[in-house]
Protein backbone atom coordinates (compact mmCIF):
# COMPACT_ATOMS: atom_id res chain seq x y z
CA UNK A 1 0.00 0.00 0.00
CA UNK A 2 1.36 3.40 -0.98
CA UNK A 3 2.18 5.81 1.84
CA UNK A 4 -0.01 8.93 1.74
CA UNK A 5 2.08 12.10 1.72
CA UNK A 6 0.53 14.78 3.92
CA UNK A 7 1.10 18.48 4.52
CA UNK A 8 -0.30 20.47 7.44
CA UNK A 9 -1.04 24.20 7.44
CA UNK A 10 -1.11 25.58 10.97
CA UNK A 11 0.85 24.11 13.87
CA UNK A 12 -1.06 25.48 16.84
CA UNK A 13 -3.10 23.41 19.28
CA UNK A 14 -5.44 21.90 16.72
CA UNK A 15 -2.70 21.47 14.11
CA UNK A 16 -0.66 19.39 16.55
CA UNK A 17 -3.75 17.26 17.24
CA UNK A 18 -4.06 16.63 13.50
CA UNK A 19 -0.40 15.64 13.22
CA UNK A 20 -0.62 13.20 16.13
CA UNK A 21 -3.84 11.70 14.77
CA UNK A 22 -2.39 11.32 11.25
CA UNK A 23 0.50 9.35 12.72
CA UNK A 24 -1.98 6.88 14.23
CA UNK A 25 -3.26 6.05 10.75
CA UNK A 26 -1.13 3.37 9.02
CA UNK A 27 0.79 4.16 5.82
CA UNK A 28 0.81 7.93 6.19
CA UNK A 29 3.60 10.49 6.58
CA UNK A 30 3.53 14.18 7.43
CA UNK A 31 6.22 15.58 5.14
CA UNK A 32 5.69 19.35 5.39
CA UNK A 33 4.38 22.01 7.77
CA UNK A 34 3.35 25.59 7.02
CA UNK A 35 3.11 28.32 9.67
CA UNK A 36 2.65 32.10 9.69
CA UNK A 37 6.41 32.78 10.04
CA UNK A 38 9.43 30.71 9.06
CA UNK A 39 10.76 30.89 12.62
CA UNK A 40 7.57 29.42 14.10
CA UNK A 41 7.39 26.85 11.29
CA UNK A 42 10.95 25.68 11.96
CA UNK A 43 10.42 25.49 15.72
CA UNK A 44 7.19 23.49 15.41
CA UNK A 45 8.52 21.23 12.65
CA UNK A 46 11.60 20.43 14.75
CA UNK A 47 9.42 19.73 17.79
CA UNK A 48 7.09 17.45 15.79
CA UNK A 49 9.80 15.73 13.74
CA UNK A 50 8.74 17.09 10.33
CA UNK A 51 11.46 17.49 7.72
CA UNK A 52 10.22 20.45 5.63
CA UNK A 53 8.69 23.72 6.79
CA UNK A 54 7.36 26.88 5.11
CA UNK A 55 5.79 30.24 5.87
CA UNK A 56 3.31 30.22 2.97
CA UNK A 57 1.11 27.67 1.22
CA UNK A 58 2.40 28.53 -2.27
CA UNK A 59 5.96 27.48 -1.48
CA UNK A 60 4.80 24.29 0.22
CA UNK A 61 2.65 23.26 -2.75
CA UNK A 62 5.42 24.11 -5.23
CA UNK A 63 8.09 22.23 -3.30
CA UNK A 64 5.95 19.12 -2.70
CA UNK A 65 4.09 18.11 -5.87
CA UNK A 66 3.83 14.60 -4.39
CA UNK A 67 1.37 15.68 -1.68
CA UNK A 68 -1.83 13.63 -1.52
CA UNK A 69 -3.61 15.61 1.22
CA UNK A 70 -3.29 18.94 2.98
CA UNK A 71 -4.80 19.51 6.40
CA UNK A 72 -6.01 23.11 6.64
CA UNK A 73 -5.63 24.01 10.32
CA UNK A 74 -5.21 27.73 9.79
CA UNK A 75 -7.34 30.43 11.49
CA UNK A 76 -10.94 30.53 10.23
CA UNK A 77 -10.46 33.56 7.98
CA UNK A 78 -7.82 31.67 5.95
CA UNK A 79 -9.77 28.44 5.41
CA UNK A 80 -11.27 29.53 2.09
CA UNK A 81 -8.08 30.91 0.54
CA UNK A 82 -5.85 28.00 1.56
CA UNK A 83 -8.37 25.31 0.62
CA UNK A 84 -8.94 26.94 -2.76
CA UNK A 85 -5.21 27.12 -3.55
CA UNK A 86 -4.77 23.52 -2.47
CA UNK A 87 -7.58 22.24 -4.69
CA UNK A 88 -6.33 24.28 -7.63
CA UNK A 89 -2.95 22.60 -7.16
CA UNK A 90 -4.63 19.19 -7.46
CA UNK A 91 -4.37 18.19 -3.79
CA UNK A 92 -7.16 16.78 -1.61
CA UNK A 93 -8.20 18.87 1.43
CA UNK A 94 -9.10 18.01 5.02
CA UNK A 95 -10.20 21.33 6.55
CA UNK A 96 -10.82 22.38 10.13
CA UNK A 97 -14.20 23.82 11.03
CA UNK A 98 -15.79 26.22 10.45
CA UNK A 99 -15.52 25.32 6.75
CA UNK A 100 -15.32 28.99 5.72
CA UNK A 101 -16.49 32.36 7.04
CA UNK A 102 -19.26 32.72 4.45
CA UNK A 103 -21.58 30.28 2.67
CA UNK A 104 -20.77 31.69 -0.77
CA UNK A 105 -17.16 30.64 -0.11
CA UNK A 106 -18.15 27.14 0.99
CA UNK A 107 -20.38 26.84 -2.09
CA UNK A 108 -17.46 27.73 -4.35
CA UNK A 109 -15.16 25.17 -2.69
CA UNK A 110 -17.87 22.50 -2.91
CA UNK A 111 -18.12 23.13 -6.66
CA UNK A 112 -14.34 23.28 -7.07
CA UNK A 113 -13.67 19.95 -5.36
CA UNK A 114 -16.01 18.32 -7.89
CA UNK A 115 -14.67 20.05 -11.01
CA UNK A 116 -11.11 19.22 -9.94
CA UNK A 117 -12.11 15.57 -9.41
CA UNK A 118 -10.69 15.72 -5.89
CA UNK A 119 -11.96 15.00 -2.40
CA UNK A 120 -12.60 17.33 0.50
CA UNK A 121 -13.86 16.87 4.04
CA UNK A 122 -14.27 19.05 7.12
CA UNK A 123 -13.13 17.99 10.59
CA UNK A 124 -16.36 17.24 12.45
CA UNK A 125 -14.97 14.51 14.67
CA UNK A 126 -17.84 13.88 17.10
CA UNK A 127 -19.83 11.84 14.57
CA UNK A 128 -16.91 9.39 14.63
CA UNK A 129 -17.13 8.61 18.34
CA UNK A 130 -18.10 4.96 18.81
CA UNK A 131 -21.08 5.79 21.01
CA UNK A 132 -22.39 8.43 18.61
CA UNK A 133 -22.14 5.78 15.89
CA UNK A 134 -24.14 3.47 18.17
CA UNK A 135 -26.78 6.18 18.63
CA UNK A 136 -27.13 6.33 14.86
CA UNK A 137 -27.40 2.53 14.67
CA UNK A 138 -30.12 2.49 17.33
CA UNK A 139 -32.08 5.28 15.62
CA UNK A 140 -31.78 3.63 12.19
CA UNK A 141 -32.91 0.24 13.54
CA UNK A 142 -36.04 1.74 15.09
CA UNK A 143 -35.36 0.00 18.41
CA UNK A 144 -36.00 3.14 20.46
CA UNK A 145 -39.25 3.85 18.65
CA UNK A 146 -40.18 6.87 16.58
CA UNK A 147 -37.92 9.86 17.23
CA UNK A 148 -39.92 12.92 18.19
CA UNK A 149 -37.36 15.31 19.76
CA UNK A 150 -33.65 15.98 20.37
CA UNK A 151 -32.15 18.10 23.15
CA UNK A 152 -28.55 19.18 22.57
CA UNK A 153 -26.18 21.43 24.47
CA UNK A 154 -22.54 22.38 24.04
CA UNK A 155 -21.30 24.52 26.92
CA UNK A 156 -17.83 25.91 27.68
CA UNK A 157 -16.41 28.59 30.01
CA UNK A 158 -13.09 29.54 28.43
CA UNK A 159 -14.41 33.00 27.41
CA UNK A 160 -16.41 33.72 30.59
CA UNK A 161 -14.56 36.90 31.63
CA UNK A 162 -14.06 40.05 29.56
CA UNK A 163 -10.32 39.58 30.06
CA UNK A 164 -10.53 36.25 28.19
CA UNK A 165 -9.29 37.16 24.72
CA UNK A 166 -8.63 35.01 21.67
CA UNK A 167 -8.40 35.68 17.94
CA UNK A 168 -11.83 34.05 17.53
CA UNK A 169 -13.59 36.99 19.23
CA UNK A 170 -12.29 39.30 16.48
CA UNK A 171 -14.78 38.99 13.62
CA UNK A 172 -12.01 39.69 11.09
CA UNK A 173 -10.39 36.37 11.98
CA UNK A 174 -13.09 34.39 13.77
CA UNK A 175 -16.04 35.41 11.59
CA UNK A 176 -19.35 37.17 12.14
CA UNK A 177 -20.50 34.26 14.34
CA UNK A 178 -18.45 32.43 16.95
CA UNK A 179 -20.36 30.17 19.36
CA UNK A 180 -22.58 29.04 16.48
CA UNK A 181 -19.77 28.40 14.00
CA UNK A 182 -17.18 27.10 16.48
CA UNK A 183 -19.26 24.66 18.56
CA UNK A 184 -22.79 24.99 17.17
CA UNK A 185 -21.52 23.58 13.90
CA UNK A 186 -20.50 20.40 15.76
CA UNK A 187 -24.03 20.14 17.16
CA UNK A 188 -25.66 20.54 13.75
CA UNK A 189 -23.36 18.00 12.07
CA UNK A 190 -23.71 15.38 14.82
CA UNK A 191 -27.49 15.73 15.02
CA UNK A 192 -27.91 15.38 11.27
CA UNK A 193 -25.59 12.36 11.24
CA UNK A 194 -27.51 10.55 14.00
CA UNK A 195 -30.90 11.15 12.39
CA UNK A 196 -29.74 10.74 8.79
CA UNK A 197 -31.59 13.85 7.66
CA UNK A 198 -30.99 17.56 7.23
CA UNK A 199 -32.01 20.59 9.25
CA UNK A 200 -34.40 22.64 7.08
CA UNK A 201 -35.46 25.56 9.31
CA UNK A 202 -34.25 27.43 12.41
CA UNK A 203 -35.46 29.91 15.00
CA UNK A 204 -32.42 31.39 16.73
CA UNK A 205 -31.47 33.87 19.44
CA UNK A 206 -27.85 35.01 19.87
CA UNK A 207 -26.32 36.47 23.06
CA UNK A 208 -23.19 38.56 23.59
CA UNK A 209 -22.26 38.66 27.27
CA UNK A 210 -19.29 40.96 26.67
CA UNK A 211 -19.78 43.60 23.93
CA UNK A 212 -16.18 44.58 24.65
CA UNK A 213 -13.18 42.52 25.72
CA UNK A 214 -9.70 43.43 26.88
CA UNK A 215 -7.02 42.17 24.51
CA UNK A 216 -3.46 41.12 25.30
CA UNK A 217 -2.33 44.77 25.14
CA UNK A 218 -4.87 45.88 27.74
CA UNK A 219 -7.03 47.63 25.14
CA UNK A 220 -10.83 47.38 25.07
CA UNK A 221 -11.89 45.80 21.77
CA UNK A 222 -15.45 45.70 20.38
CA UNK A 223 -16.89 42.18 20.03
CA UNK A 224 -19.24 41.60 17.09
CA UNK A 225 -19.80 37.84 17.29
CA UNK A 226 -21.88 35.98 19.86
CA UNK A 227 -20.86 34.29 23.11
CA UNK A 228 -23.91 32.01 23.20
CA UNK A 229 -27.05 31.05 21.30
CA UNK A 230 -30.28 29.08 21.55
CA UNK A 231 -31.63 27.48 18.37
CA UNK A 232 -34.90 25.68 17.75
CA UNK A 233 -34.45 23.51 14.64
CA UNK A 234 -36.68 21.48 12.34
CA UNK A 235 -35.58 18.45 10.33
CA UNK A 236 -36.83 17.18 6.97
CA UNK A 237 -39.22 14.66 8.52
CA UNK A 238 -40.70 17.19 10.92
CA UNK A 239 -38.64 16.16 13.98
CA UNK A 240 -37.74 19.17 16.11
CA UNK A 241 -34.81 19.85 18.42
CA UNK A 242 -33.46 22.45 20.82
CA UNK A 243 -29.80 23.42 20.71
CA UNK A 244 -28.02 25.57 23.29
CA UNK A 245 -24.39 26.62 22.82
CA UNK A 246 -22.28 28.81 25.10
CA UNK A 247 -18.62 29.71 25.62
CA UNK A 248 -19.40 31.68 28.80
CA UNK A 249 -21.00 29.09 31.11
CA UNK A 250 -18.96 28.86 34.31
CA UNK A 251 -17.74 25.40 35.23
CA UNK A 252 -18.47 23.79 31.85
CA UNK A 253 -15.31 22.84 29.96
CA UNK A 254 -16.27 20.85 26.87
CA UNK A 255 -19.79 19.87 27.86
CA UNK A 256 -21.35 18.47 24.69
CA UNK A 257 -24.49 16.41 25.43
CA UNK A 258 -27.05 14.80 23.14
CA UNK A 259 -30.45 13.45 24.20
CA UNK A 260 -32.49 11.60 21.56
CA UNK A 261 -36.10 11.02 22.59
CA UNK A 262 -37.97 8.06 21.10
CA UNK A 263 -41.44 6.70 21.80
CA UNK A 264 -39.93 3.52 23.34
CA UNK A 265 -36.55 4.61 24.77
CA UNK A 266 -34.28 7.62 24.97
CA UNK A 267 -30.55 7.76 24.25
CA UNK A 268 -28.12 10.07 26.02
CA UNK A 269 -24.44 10.71 25.31
CA UNK A 270 -22.07 13.05 27.14
CA UNK A 271 -18.78 13.99 25.46
CA UNK A 272 -16.97 14.27 28.79
CA UNK A 273 -17.80 10.59 29.39
CA UNK A 274 -17.44 9.59 25.74
CA UNK A 275 -17.19 5.81 26.18
CA UNK A 276 -20.70 5.49 27.68
CA UNK A 277 -24.21 5.51 26.24
CA UNK A 278 -27.36 5.64 28.38
CA UNK A 279 -30.64 4.00 27.41
CA UNK A 280 -33.60 5.55 29.22
CA UNK A 281 -36.58 3.26 30.00
CA UNK A 282 -39.92 4.06 31.60
CA UNK A 283 -40.96 0.75 33.16
CA UNK A 284 -37.57 -0.81 33.86
CA UNK A 285 -34.24 0.44 35.13
CA UNK A 286 -32.14 2.61 32.87
CA UNK A 287 -29.17 0.94 31.17
CA UNK A 288 -25.66 2.26 30.59
CA UNK A 289 -23.33 0.51 28.15
CA UNK A 290 -19.60 1.01 27.66
CA UNK A 291 -17.58 1.21 24.47
CA UNK A 292 -16.84 -2.44 23.76
CA UNK A 293 -17.50 -4.21 20.46
CA UNK A 294 -19.56 -6.91 22.19
CA UNK A 295 -22.11 -4.29 23.24
CA UNK A 296 -22.25 -2.30 20.00
CA UNK A 297 -23.95 -2.87 16.66
CA UNK A 298 -23.28 -2.18 12.98
CA UNK A 299 -20.47 0.20 12.05
CA UNK A 300 -20.07 1.29 15.68
CA UNK A 301 -18.17 -1.97 16.33
CA UNK A 302 -15.35 -0.88 14.02
CA UNK A 303 -14.69 2.25 16.11
CA UNK A 304 -13.59 0.26 19.18
CA UNK A 305 -10.23 -1.48 19.41
CA UNK A 306 -9.92 -1.85 23.19
CA UNK A 307 -12.05 -3.67 25.80
CA UNK A 308 -14.49 -1.70 27.96
CA UNK A 309 -12.85 0.24 30.75
CA UNK A 310 -10.18 1.50 28.36
CA UNK A 311 -11.92 4.76 27.52
CA UNK A 312 -12.56 5.56 23.87
CA UNK A 313 -12.46 9.35 23.76
CA UNK A 314 -11.93 12.59 21.86
CA UNK A 315 -8.56 11.68 20.36
CA UNK A 316 -9.92 8.37 19.09
CA UNK A 317 -12.88 10.05 17.39
CA UNK A 318 -10.48 12.59 15.92
CA UNK A 319 -8.31 9.81 14.48
CA UNK A 320 -11.39 7.99 13.18
CA UNK A 321 -12.50 11.10 11.29
CA UNK A 322 -9.14 11.40 9.54
CA UNK A 323 -8.96 7.67 8.86
CA UNK A 324 -12.41 7.78 7.27
CA UNK A 325 -11.30 10.49 4.85
CA UNK A 326 -8.00 8.77 4.07
CA UNK A 327 -9.83 5.57 3.19
CA UNK A 328 -11.97 7.58 0.77
CA UNK A 329 -8.84 9.06 -0.81
CA UNK A 330 -7.34 5.59 -1.23
CA UNK A 331 -10.61 4.29 -2.71
CA UNK A 332 -10.93 7.27 -5.02
CA UNK A 333 -14.40 8.26 -3.79
CA UNK A 334 -16.20 9.70 -0.77
CA UNK A 335 -19.49 8.15 -1.91
CA UNK A 336 -19.53 5.44 0.78
CA UNK A 337 -17.53 7.38 3.36
CA UNK A 338 -19.09 8.71 6.56
CA UNK A 339 -16.74 11.70 6.70
CA UNK A 340 -18.29 15.18 6.59
CA UNK A 341 -17.93 15.97 2.89
CA UNK A 342 -17.66 19.51 1.55
CA UNK A 343 -21.31 19.43 0.45
CA UNK A 344 -22.35 18.44 3.99
CA UNK A 345 -20.23 21.20 5.53
CA UNK A 346 -21.67 23.71 3.05
CA UNK A 347 -25.16 22.88 4.32
CA UNK A 348 -23.96 23.58 7.87
CA UNK A 349 -22.73 26.99 6.69
CA UNK A 350 -26.24 27.63 5.34
CA UNK A 351 -27.72 26.62 8.72
CA UNK A 352 -25.45 29.16 10.45
CA UNK A 353 -26.45 31.87 7.95
CA UNK A 354 -30.10 31.07 8.64
CA UNK A 355 -29.49 31.34 12.41
CA UNK A 356 -28.00 34.81 12.02
CA UNK A 357 -30.89 35.94 9.84
CA UNK A 358 -33.42 34.43 12.25
CA UNK A 359 -31.84 36.33 15.15
CA UNK A 360 -32.00 39.58 13.18
CA UNK A 361 -35.63 39.14 12.06
CA UNK A 362 -36.93 37.27 15.15
CA UNK A 363 -38.67 34.59 13.08
CA UNK A 364 -38.25 31.10 11.61
CA UNK A 365 -35.91 30.99 8.59
CA UNK A 366 -35.70 28.19 6.05
CA UNK A 367 -32.22 26.85 5.40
Amino acid sequence: MNCLQVGVVGGGFIGKQHIEAIRRVPHTKVVALCERTLEIAKETATQMGIESFYDNIDDMLKSHPELDIIHNCSPSNLHYEISKKTLQAGVNVFCEKPFTLHSHESEELTTLVTTQNLMGAVSFNYRHNAMVEEMKEQVTSGKIGKIWFMDVQYLQDWLLFNTDYNWRVDSTYGGFTRALSDIGSHCFDTMQYILGEKIVAVLAKRFTLHPERINENGVFVKVENEDAAIVHVKFESGIEALVRVSQVTSGRKNDFRILVEGTVQSLEWHQEQPDRLKFGNRDTGNVEIFADSKYLTGTAKSKVNLPNGHAVGWADAFTNSIKSFYEAVRNGSTENSNCTKFKDAHHIMKIIDACVKSDELCKWIDV
